[in-house]
């Protein structure tokens, strides 16, 4: 499925998005965030974290894609040393980047 869409990277975060196979309209967010993150608690936490920043961003994406958001090592450290809004900051950044 990757291999039909495309992606951009930043140092914290990857996104890799490709157009709806069902024909739907709106875009879709999936996220994966590894088990070297940290535990459950941390991934469950920062998990819920990107898709608040992503509700916060969803307008400016474009419709009819599905994407997927993964979280590299060091995020959760990161978020924790510099908050919330510095996260959707960093998810602005990768989004902008794949609409360039």
């Amino acid at each position: 499925m990757y291999r039909h869409g495309r992606s951009v990277s930043t140092r914290f975060l990857t996104l890799y998005w490709f157009p709806r196979e069902d024909g739907g309209t709106g875009a879709r967010l999936g996220l994966a965030v590894p088990k070297r993150t940290g535990g459950a608690a941390v991934r469950n936490r920062l998990e819920r974290q990107l898709r608040e920043a992503w509700q916060g961003r969803a307008d400016g994406v474009t419709a009819g894609n599905d994407y997927v958001l993964i979280a590299r090592p060091g995020l959760a450290e990161a978020v924790e040393g510099h908050g919330f809004e510095w996260l959707g900051e960093r998810v602005e950044e990768v989004f902008g980047k794949a609409a360039a």
